[in-house]
């Protein structure tokens, strides 16, 4: 390393760096509050372009912007609208072949004149597909093609020669993100719509349903609750792994009450022996707390959490058990897991998911 260089790394002290990173953020802060400002009737025409559409959704984009545009074609997908990105110089190497008459398209570009992304222009105008430009110059060619322009603003960049892209891309990417999850707002997209094409990982673990995770009926110990609890601790063993509760049920295989390993536990310490001998309903838990199938498996987690509990029987739309989950069957799941609503959310309501720890055990 020359000496030229190794002056340069070291040019600003330790608390000039600090306050240059946080002029960086500042400046990045600064342009997404004047964007969020300046959203106007064009947004929301940019939205109704994108739910009318009946194609795919192509977001095209060169350098830095074609990175940003990668990452709102795949939110876009990932909230229920259908995207792909289209890199501008691939296109005229015969990628055009992508789009369609009815795809919409999203193009984004400061300056507007961005050389690849013009140069395709007037193929999209002939394939009839329309075109809505995200860019800080609304006077620019790829403004003038568009059916729909997103104005960023005069936007300065936070790098300190005003040349990197930054704030431009910044400013890019949170109006992608608007634009696509208005758009999935709008289609009513919820919970069970994000699981399908979110199976792996964490998060398609916390949105998987309780039924993946709990053990079905063949492995639960499940008697009448008129039978005597000698005859239901005999009667009930499973083989394998046991679960620390017994499901009790009535002639119609309703589920009427719970009956766990600390239940007995309290009978033999309290010497009521006799008790053994009686129908397991005089010393059941009655009504006890169920979650119906269907139910994601990060609610089934925030009840064992909050009520303080280690066994949560589900039930069908009747009332019939079909299995049960297991504080076991969940301990693996990190400590926190991110726990959607309970149901899609109306407008106003606050929909953000919410943050719920695994109960320990």
């Amino acid at each position: 390393m020359s000496m030229d260089a190794a002056r340069q790394r070291t040019s600003l002290t330790p608390f000039e760096r600090l306050r240059f990173g946080r002029d960086v953020i500042r400046a990045e802060a600064e342009a997404l509050e004047g964007l969020a400002d300046r959203l106007g009737d064009d947004f929301g025409r940019a939205v109704d372009l994108l739910l009318n559409c009946l194609g795919s959704v192509i977001v095209t984009g060169m350098g830095k912007a074609g990175l940003i545009g990668q990452k709102i074609a795949a939110t876009l997908a990932s909230t229920g609208t259908r995207a792909h990105f289209l890199h501008p110089a691939e296109a005229v190497h015969g990628d055009l072949g992508r789009v369609q008459a009815d795809d919409a398209i999203l193009a984004l570009s400061f300056s507007g004149e961005t050389a690849e992304v013009t140069r395709i222009l007037p193929s999209l105008a002939a394939i009839g597909a329309p075109l809505i430009a995200i860019t800080g110059q609304p006077r620019s060619a790829l403004a003038q093609a568009a059916r729909v322009t997103l104005d960023l603003g005069p936007l300065r960049e936070a790098c300190w020669l005003g040349l990197a892209p930054s704030t431009s891309t910044t400013a890019m990417l949170a109006l992608g993100d608007a634009l696509a999850l208005v758009v999935s707002r709008c289609r009513h997209f919820d919970q069970r719509d994000f699981a399908r094409f979110h199976p792996g990982g964490n998060l398609g673990r916390q949105l998987a349903q309780v039924e993946e995770v709990m053990r079905p009926l063949s492995e639960c110990r499940l008697a009448l609750q008129t039978q005597s609890v000698r005859g239901v601790l005999v009667s009930s063993s499973r083989p394998g792994r046991r679960t620390g509760a017994i499901m009790l049920v009535d002639e119609d295989e309703m589920l009427t009450g719970l009956f766990t390993d600390s239940d007995l536990a309290r009978m033999l310490e309290r010497n009521q022996d006799a008790a053994l001998d009686g129908p397991i309903e005089e010393v059941m838990t009655r009504q006890p707390t169920t979650v119906r199938s269907g139910t994601l498996l990060g609610q089934a987690v925030a009840i064992l959490a909050a009520r303080k509990i280690s066994e949560l029987p589900v039930v069908d739309a009747a009332g019939r058990p079909v299995g049960l989950l297991d504080i076991t069957d969940v301990v693996g799941q990190p400590r926190e897991v991110e726990q959607p609503a309970a149901s899609s959310p109306a407008v106003g309501e606050d929909w953000r998911l919410r943050t719920v720890r695994f109960p320990h055990t």
